[in-house]
């Protein structure tokens, strides 16, 4: 699968159009029996004509001749004529068929394969894009692919098979005729290069915009509880409001100009059905062709117009699915994490022994963040790391990680370089616990063994005691079992706190990193949630990121960072003695907290 897409140019309409029917190579072996199937029908469909044009020189014939009409020819005509037709529709209904289990493959495997793509994207891809616009790629733009390449496939393929059956059959019959139908052929490709060029532009700008309406909706809803609290309705629906009117200007565009191929390319097969017919008559009083001829060819005319109708009327659904294509190809094209260099693994013995070697980088060349750091942690330490917002230590733990590659320097564990660890290898030795505490749909226990998927149901429910969960996990309606709602809507802050620190437990990580994971917790669930951290970081290395300084005096060591270095580090005590950063940031959240005591006195 991966080769189809190689290589692919996009932004410009003709070849995202050809990249986009590249993906048909897939079903080669299908595709060539529906190709198949589609030439045997237009020969069908360009027989009919000729039966009829042989009925109507029969007839002519025959009323002016002595014996008249011989209805027993004429009844096989018939009877060969109506065959045709129903030979001609099974067989194109058979071709629908399996140009419908083409596409569906084809889609299948296109969504399978932009669904592992993701995986395989580095974070800065997603740090850099609107969740709801890469939904709308995922939903809007490949539904618009399926549609739009139906559409395109389909009928140029049954276009074309009609057109080259007929172009063959016109010229042996009658070549002044067929010129005179070929007239068709230039105008309807002007009409297409010129209306379809203005119109393309409008599908590509209404599929942005459409991209950025579901940006909205995804804010609207996430945080709706948050614009309520402020008041905010109004300001929301306005903002709503202008890309929505947005998304109305684009697609009453693109659609009024794609709207009006149709009724143009109906009326050029009428003009060449109004010459056909003319030229026609006076070749017939010349005595240069038969009535049953001009028949033949005034129904060749229309059949003529007909695939060239179908093609332009296409052209809306294929517009906006090659806008589309697009925006799937450039997801698909983007660059991938790094691909791994080495698979070590480290010691059977490994402690958790961690050093930042020169460690440096930043998520913009231009704006460097980490310069320079070097940090030793010692096998079962807890690590504190303080310091003000944007000073680099949620990037520290995410290069442990490798969610981002390092610009320079090098960060091992137990000697060995975490970049000679396969990324899979190296984060089922780490477990993280985020401020964010994310559940996923499905129950309580499915939520807890997602750190260990071959865990038991015994395994699960130790680790839900030894973190304090438990209890709580019980009273719920059906306790470990319980179906939980959207990201645990129905649980408190503090108890999907608790799920996720039982979810680190129960992976038995060597590593621990907790990420102000109890910063969104009242005090009271605080102290439970600190409990169930001791308890987890208890034998491990752990690093612990918090703003609450009262809850990390018993660390270790205390790393204080500011603009991405290292400025201070040591223990509580230590460090206030040194009467620095950390000492001013102390003195400055105990000033907060003592403001907060007096106002609420």
């Amino acid at each position: 699968m991966a080769e189809v897409f190689n290589q692919r140019e996009t932004r410009a309409f003709w070849p995202s159009l050809w990249n986009m029917f590249k993906l048909l190579k897939i079903e080669r072996k299908w595709l060539v029996s529906y190709l198949l199937m589609q030439l045997l029908w237009a020969v069908l469909a360009v027989l009919a004509p000729i039966l009829l044009g042989v009925m109507t020189d029969a007839i002519v014939d025959g009323a002016g001749s002595s014996d008249g009409i011989d209805f027993v020819i004429m009844g096989r005509l018939a009877a060969l004529l109506a065959a045709t037709w129903i030979l001609c529709f099974a067989i194109e209904a058979g071709a629908s068929c399996i140009f419908a289990r083409i596409l569906y493959r084809v889609m299948h495997r296109l969504r399978r394969e932009t669904e592992e793509k993701l995986h395989r994207l580095p974070l800065n891809f997603f740090d850099s894009r609107k969740r709801g616009d890469m939904l709308a790629r995922l939903t809007n733009d490949l539904d618009n692919i399926h549609d739009g390449m139906f559409a395109a496939a389909f009928d140029c393929f049954h276009g074309l098979a009609l057109l080259t059956v007929l172009t063959v059959v016109m010229f042996v019959l009658s070549w002044p005729l067929a010129i005179v139908t070929f007239i068709a052929l230039p105008l309807h490709v002007l009409l297409v290069s010129t209306v379809g060029r203005l119109s393309q532009r409008k599908y590509g700008e209404m599929m942005r915009v459409t991209g950025e309406l579901n940006g909205q909706l995804e804010e609207m809803i996430s945080g709706h509880e948050l614009v309520r609290a402020f008041g905010r309705e109004q300001e929301m629906t306005t903002q709503f409001t202008s890309v929505n009117h947005q998304l109305y200007a684009t697609s009453v565009g693109a659609q009024t100009l794609s709207a009006m191929m149709m009724p143009l390319s109906r009326g050029i097969g009428f003009l060449i059905f109004a010459l056909t017919a003319f030229l026609g008559g006076y070749l017939v009083i010349s005595d240069v062709i038969t009535v049953g001829l001009v028949v033949m060819f005034m129904n060749f005319s229309l059949r003529f117009s007909e695939p060239l109708l179908e093609i332009v009327g296409m052209i809306p659904r294929l517009q906006s699915a090659v806008a589309s294509s697009e925006r799937i190809f450039e997801l698909l094209d983007s660059d991938e994490i790094q691909p791994e260099t080495a698979a070590q693994t480290l010691p059977d013995n490994a402690t958790g022994h961690i050093r930042f070697e020169s460690v440096s980088f930043s998520y913009d060349p231009e704006t460097p963040l980490i310069t320079d750091l070097n940090l030793e942690v010692r096998p079962g330490e807890t690590v504190a790391i303080v310091g003000p917002t944007g000073a680099g230590k949620t990037t520290l733990v995410n290069l442990i990680m490798r969610f981002y590659e390092l610009d320079g320097g090098r960060i091992t564990i137990n000697g060995v370089d975490i970049t000679q660890l396969s990324r899979t290898y190296l984060r089922e030795r780490v477990g993280m616990v985020l401020q964010d505490a994310y559940l996923f749909t499905g129950t309580v226990r499915d939520n807890i063994r997602y750190g260990r998927l071959n865990a038991t149901d015994a395994e699960v429910e130790a680790a839900a005691k030894a973190t304090m969960a438990d209890h709580f996990i019980r009273l719920l309606p059906n306790g470990y079992d319980t179906m939980l709602e959207e990201n645990g809507a129905q649980l408190s802050v503090g108890e999907r706190q608790l799920l996720t620190i039982a979810r680190a437990f129960i992976a038995d990580p060597a590593i621990l990193i907790l990420d102000e994971a109890t910063s969104s917790v009242d005090t009271r669930t605080e102290l439970l949630v600190q409990e169930a951290m001791n308890r987890l970081r208890q034998g491990r290395t752990s690093f612990v990121i918090a703003h609450r300084l009262s809850t990390i005096r018993d660390a270790e060591m205390i790393v204080m960072m500011e603009h991405g270095r290292v400025v201070e580090q040591g223990t509580h005590a230590e460090l206030i003695e040194l009467k620095g950063a950390y000492s001013r940031l102390l003195a400055a959240q105990y000033a907060a907290a003592l403001s907060e005591e007096e106002t609420e006195v």
